[in-house]
């Protein structure tokens, strides 16, 4: 698998990442025993960069991250984030990006992932009372530490990231984009690339929508998308075409839907790292065959015209989730 930087950085990833978030949480019932095989497999496949949160699970996917980066840490560029406050399981959450946070929160990862060093630390999401002097400030001294390589944001806009680059080098910022989720090329992925910041896309698969293997009838007892309104029953009737339309494409070129909105991103120009989630060896399987199948320039247009900017019906997190974007 080829492999990019991760910003300024000097650390690289493989092209494709895993996001280890549903190992732990808000997709259903998980197991850590095939959580594990997941991870392993992932290595054998040549994945290297490896995604969680301490508020994944409420610190379970760190420590299972841990267990498994025993005897392997060689081999996994591991990210991880805070910010996110959640006193109980419940979805309501606060921010906290103050500098004595940031400070206990990365100290709590490092002692939950059983390593000395993060590789790249996210502010998983801003919070515009605390100056961006003293949250990057406090990260600055985590990177003089030795205990964090490198700095990323996560849902953040072009001019936050812009002020923030001016303070200190960002390597990454992550934001939710696929086919039907590109709000960041607005500005966003125009300003990574003038600034030479590595974009990484979570959800590159709709939150599996694109796959075309669930529907929001099929999801699980407990699985956060019941609530999300892009699976609402109004929603779906107008998403639903999408996603057929998408299963026909790939169909009609040997391929299957994730492959393709996997494709999709790794075609493009910038350096960009799509993180798609699972918890499945032989689905883990089936999304790094994106990673040899080639879109001609006719199907890129075909795509785009399939999944215009705002097609999607539905925002893509509840009123809760979106009041946490920096837009």
């Amino acid at each position: 698998m080829d492999s990019l930087p991760l910003g300024s950085s000097g650390l690289r990833c493989s092209a494709l990442g895993l996001g280890c978030m549903g190992m732990s949480e808000f997709y259903g019932p998980s197991d850590d025993a095939r959580s594990l095989a997941t991870l392993e497999a992932a290595v054998e496949q040549g994945i290297t960069l490896f995604d969680t949160a301490d508020m994944y699970g409420a610190g379970h996917n760190e420590t299972l991250l841990g267990g498994f980066l025993k005897g392997r840490r060689d081999k996994v560029v591991l990210a991880t984030k805070f910010a996110i406050v959640r006193p109980t399981a419940a979805y309501a959450r606060t921010i906290d990006n103050s500098p004595a946070y940031v400070r206990s929160a990365c100290e709590a990862s490092l002692r939950r992932l059983g390593i000395d060093t993060i590789d790249l630390y996210y502010v998983h999401r801003r919070n515009p009372q605390t100056p961006l002097e003293d949250t990057l400030g406090a990260l600055a001294e985590l990177k003089a530490e030795g205990k964090i390589r490198a700095v990323g944001l996560s849902e953040v806009s072009a001019q936050t990231l812009r002020a923030a680059h001016a303070i200190l080098p960002i390597a990454a910022v992550q934001s939710e984009y696929s086919l039907w989720t590109r709000d960041a090329e607005a500005e966003v992925l125009t300003t990574c690339a003038e600034l030479g910041i590595t974009f990484v896309a979570y959800s590159p698969l709709g939150r599996a929508a694109l796959t075309g293997a669930i529907t929001p009838t099929t999801l699980a007892e407990g699985d956060f998308r019941r609530a999300m309104p892009r699976f609402g029953a109004e929603a779906w009737a107008v998403n639903r075409p999408l996603v057929e339309a998408l299963g026909d494409f790939a169909s009609a070129r040997g391929a299957t839907p994730a492959q393709v909105a996997l494709a999709w991103l790794l075609g493009r120009p910038q350096p960009l790292v799509p993180i798609f989630g699972t918890r499945s060896p032989e689905r883990l399987r089936e999304n790094i065959g994106a990673a040899a199948l080639r879109l001609s320039a006719d199907d890129r247009a075909t795509l785009d015209a399939l999944f215009p900017p705002g097609i999607a019906q539905g925002t893509r997190y509840t009123e809760e989730g979106m009041k946490n974007l920096d837009v």
